[in-house]
């Protein structure tokens, strides 16, 4: 196991953030369901919320690590690129919803279920926190290296 620099930032490992991704919204929806007795909240904590939290990280994440360390995602300020990536995920995940949506209710037996009708709020909603989130990670995990400039001394301009 390979230590890190005093002063280095933390490795940016995926597998752990994947989990992270996938276990956090499942905490946090399947206690809101079971606090407000919700069983169709709690099983699509585990699901659609968390599935959907656990697949976006690891596609956003996998695309971030092969970043070379002067792209525009590292460049930009950090917001400007988690807000790109949350709004890109989300609107990919609300296609998908939406689509989901119209068409399983078409499957015999989901005619009567009613949780493709969640589609289109916890699809968009879990992508683009697991986004969000991936994106800050990264970028604190990743350090820019800034040219320094070198300060030629001009003679004429020196006072003394």
């Amino acid at each position: 196991m390979t230590k890190k620099a005093p002063g280095a930032p933390p490795r940016f490992v995926l597998w752990r953030e994947v989990l992270t991704a996938y276990a956090m919204p499942a905490a946090m929806a399947g206690l809101g369901g079971v606090a407000t007795h919700q069983p169709e909240l709690t099983r699509a904590a585990v699901t659609t919320i968390a599935g959907t939290s656990a697949v976006v990280a690891a596609l956003v994440g996998s695309r971030l690590r092969r970043r070379p360390p002067r792209s525009w995602a590292a460049r930009a300020p950090r917001a400007a690129v988690a807000i790109v990536l949350a709004i890109a995920a989300a609107s990919a995940a609300l296609a998908i919803g939406l689509a989901g949506a119209h068409w399983l209710p078409h499957v015999p037996g989901l005619a009567i279920r009613t949780w493709p009708a969640r589609l289109p709020v916890d699809l968009p909603l879990s992508a683009a926190i697991a986004a969000t989130l991936i994106t800050l990670r990264w970028r604190a995990c990743t350090q820019v290296r800034t040219p320094q400039h070198r300060s030629t001394a001009h003679p004429e301009r020196q006072t003394s």
